[in-house]
This record gives structure tokens, C-alpha cells and sequence, in this order.
């Protein structure tokens, strides 16, 4: 079983989309897939339909807060797609920090949670929210890879360059060095703009960037606007083409590691 997350501290860039489409295909193709959703705008949540306000149990509950310390098994809810599941969550996830701000290891719960599901699924993707904090501290420590989706566009690029500052700090606070690839996004080559952002992400990260790219496509929107996965609504779309490429490249390399030194997490 592996874990993959999908994380970027600049909102917009694809995230939820990476993990929607990834976790579509590989469950259609017959894996059993899981989708935790850790981010308090639950866009991963509101995809499928649910309305995030109205669970009973989310990730949220995850975490020693009142009512929570529910075992996650409990709070899985089965997709109309074959193979695929939702953790979903909650805005109230939002609070956590401010709650267990002084308290020892909340940096592992998600880790720890989802220890028991290792049986249940081949696959598990985190989603995140768009901040260092916490709750991307927890999807950090879990993943065995992690995608880092980037919009090329101008202001998406300087938010890299934050977040594969927290990525360092990160590698001197896991147990195991961190495989990143970073991924780039919404490429539309008819405009200079978009082609000179993504030559720059490839100039400046060479080391750790996706050889491919994922387009501009209205595929993406209307598989939305269904709750489907584009690879299950719209097989032959670009977007869903791209998503199968990128997974065939993950699967066959090894990015490059953030090293780190295995220190304990506060």
C-alpha cells in the first residue's frame, strides 16, 4: 500500500484535480483507492457531492478534539465509481491548530489513522490544504510520495519557491527522506505566458519536475460538474491522457530526495 499526497502552499494549482484523477484511473484499472481529505475548503469533499457540514464523522475527527478520536474505518464512505472511497472532511478541521497547537506529536495522526486501512486499499492520496501548518505537517509525515501540482503562471512559481522551502525544513523532521515530484499544471500552449513559466519551472527544478505537463482542458470542469473522476467521465479527454502518463512516470522513477536528518517532531 502506498501513500501519496498532494501539496502546495499556493491554492489553485491543481491539488484536489491531481488527486480526483489519479485516484478515478487507478481505480477503474481495479485498485482499491482511498482519498483522505485533510483541507478545511473539503473541495475534495464538496466534489463528490457531499455537503461537509452535514457528516457526522470527517477528518477532523480524527484528532483528540471534542468528539474525535474516531477510528477512520468508521468514517469511510464508499463512491458510486467501483474501488474508490472518501474520507471526507469538515471546516471544523480548521480549528485543529489552534486547539492542539501545544501538544506532542500531532504531527503523526493522520500517519497513525490510517496504519489500519493499509489491508483495505492498494492506494491512499491526501489532499491538503493551501498553508504549511499542521494538517500538511500530517500529510507530509504520511506519504511515501508526494506531487507538488504547480499552476504555470508567474505568482504560482514564486509560491514554489516557498514550498520547496518547507519541503527542506520537513526532510529534517521525518523518519525517511521525502520523494517529491513537482507537477506542472493548466499548461495552455497557445499563450507565451504559460510556455515561459513552464520552461522556467524546468530550468529552476530539473532534479524533481514531471518531464510531461498537464493542459488546459473544459474536460476537467465538466467532470466536475458530474462528481466522476475525468478518467471514469471523459477517458479520452488530454487531461485524462496526461494524468496516465504522469502516473506511468511515477511509477517507473524515483524523484529526487529531500535528505534529512530523522529528527522527533514536537
Amino acid at each position: 500500500m502506498e501513500i501519496i499526497a498532494s501539496a502546495n502552499q499556493k491554492g489553485g494549482v491543481g491539488k484536489t484535480t491531481s488527486v480526483v484523477t489519479l485516484a478515478g484511473l487507478l481505480a477503474k484499472n481495479g485498485s482499491r483507492v482511498l482519498m483522505v481529505d485533510i483541507d478545511p475548503q473539503c473541495s475534495l469533499t464538496c466534489y463528490f457531492g457531499f455537503t461537509p457540514e452535514l457528516l457526522d464523522a470527517t477528518s477532523y475527527h480524527l484528532f483528540p478534539v471534542p468528539g474525535g478520536n474516531i477510528d477512520a474505518v468508521d468514517m469511510l464512505i464508499p463512491l458510486e465509481e467501483k474501488n474508490l472511497v472518501l474520507l471526507p472532511s469538515s471546516p471544523a478541521i480548521a480549528t485543529v491548530e489552534k486547539q492542539l497547537f501545544d501538544q506532542k506529536g500531532m504531527g503523526f495522526v493522520i500517519s497513525s489513522a490510517l496504519k489500519g486501512l493499509r489491508s483495505h486499499f492498494d492506494y491512499i492520496f491526501i489532499d491538503t490544504p493551501p498553508a504549511l501548518g499542521i494538517l500538511m505537517i500530517n500529510a507530509l509525515a504520511a506519504c511515501d510520495k508526494l506531487l507538488v501540482p504547480v499552476q504555470t503562471e508567474y505568482l504560482a512559481l514564486k509560491g514554489l519557491e516557498r514550498m520547496i522551502g518547507s519541503l527542506e525544513m520537513m526532510a529534517r523532521i521525518r523518519k525517511k527522506p521525502l520523494d517529491y515530484m513537482i507537477v506542472p499544471t493548466m499548461v495552455d500552449r497557445r499563450t507565451q505566458a504559460s510556455l515561459r513559466s513552464l520552461q522556467a519551472l524546468r530550468d529552476n527544478y530539473r532534479r524533481n519536475i514531471w518531464s510531461g505537463s498537464i493542459p488546459v482542458d473544459t474536460k476537467f470542469r465538466e467532470a466536475s460538474l458530474l462528481g466522476r473522476p475525468l478518467a471514469n467521465a471523459f477517458p479520452s479527454s488530454r487531461g485524462a491522457k496526461a494524468y496516465e502518463a504522469l502516473w506511468h512516470d511515477l511509477t517507473r522513477t524515483h524523484p529526487s530526495h529531500v535528505e534529512s536528518d530523522a529528527l522527533e517532531m514536537a
